[in-house]
């Protein structure tokens, strides 16, 4: 029995709080006793502006990552699509948690039907605030426009009923998760989510060993496999930049299936990927197929978005 409180560090968004009560659940039923310290981001308190106005990849995890280095908690809960593909010196990425589903999904407006997603020369506002997302969205619908949608689940959610949208896209892992799924949800199977989208992840300070052993028990090793594959792909082509980056890796028997794609951020220009790769070399592929993507023209579309 390990008596040593871990304290584990969080954002204190509902969804959030959920993920690190989760991780609490977990060390538990390993004998450890825990300690839930909420803190809050920049991104979180500013929620007007998109993200990729924020000035960095890690607005939602600078704070925990501090918080670590102040030894203020022990252990750090994030959603992995939004940690920095490169820890900072002195953190260590050491757990990654079985995947929810890592799809997007549309909910339509509540009073309206969704003939027009059969209609590519349709016109519809959708609400979004990814790069990733609106750029897919708008290489499939380009007479569409897209608004600024920012907020926690529930925020988002209410933000669709108070304009006249005709939808917003989400992902399916925190509403799942915060079981609310509406019932008119939309599977956006041909849109490609972002690197480790539905995987919670865990960091510790380099050096704290006991930290490190308790995030070692939570380690799920296809989750690690998968979510690594798309990060390497992701930290290939993002060079520090933010763009529209897809990437999903998906295990079958000894192959990894993957498929990947840059998008200009209109969506006009799209480079895509399928790929198939053998699981004994999966700590190469991502990186392999991102510099086969670079190959391809995303070079160009990258030197325009930095």
């Amino acid at each position: 029995m390990n008596t040593s409180p871990i304290r584990i560090g969080t954002r204190d968004s509902k969804l959030a709080m959920w993920q690190a009560h989760t991780v609490g659940k977990k060390l538990r039923a390993h004998g450890y006793e825990v300690e839930i310290v909420d803190v809050k981001s920049k991104g979180d308190l500013d929620t007007t502006r998109p993200l990729h106005e924020l000035g960095t990849t890690g607005i939602f995890t600078k704070v925990l990552d501090d918080a670590l280095y102040e030894n203020e908690v022990d252990i750090a809960v994030h959603s992995l699509k939004d940690y920095p593909t490169q820890p900072p010196k002195g953190i260590v990425l050491s757990a990654h948690l079985e995947r929810e589903d890592p799809m997007d999904l549309l909910i339509p407006s509540s009073d309206g039907s969704t003939d027009w997603l059969n209609d590519q020369n349709s016109t519809a506002a959708i609400g979004t605030g990814s790069i990733r997302r609106k750029a897919q969205w708008l290489h499939r619908f380009p007479n569409h426009s897209t608004e600024n949608l920012r907020g926690n689940v529930q925020t988002r959610l209410k933000k669709l009923e108070e304009n006249n949208w005709q939808g917003i896209i989400m992902a399916a892992a925190g509403l799942l998760r915060m079981d609310a799924v509406p019932s008119n949800a939309v599977a956006l199977d041909w849109m490609i989510p972002a690197p480790a989208q539905g995987v919670i992840g865990i960091t510790h300070r380099e050096g704290d060993t006991a930290a490190q052993a308790a995030c070692e028990k939570l380690d799920i090793e296809m989750s690690r496999i998968t979510s690594t594959i798309e990060r390497s792909f992701l930290r290939t082509l993002e060079g520090g930049c933010s763009a529209p980056i897809g990437a999903l890796a998906r295990i079958v028997s000894n192959q990894v299936h993957f498929v990947g794609c840059l998008h200009s951020l209109d969506g006009k220009r799209e480079i895509k990927i399928e790929k198939e790769g053998t699981l004994a070399d999966w700590n190469t592929l991502g990186a392999t197929w991102a510099e086969e993507v670079i190959a391809q023209g995303g070079k160009e579309i990258l030197d325009e978005l930095k």
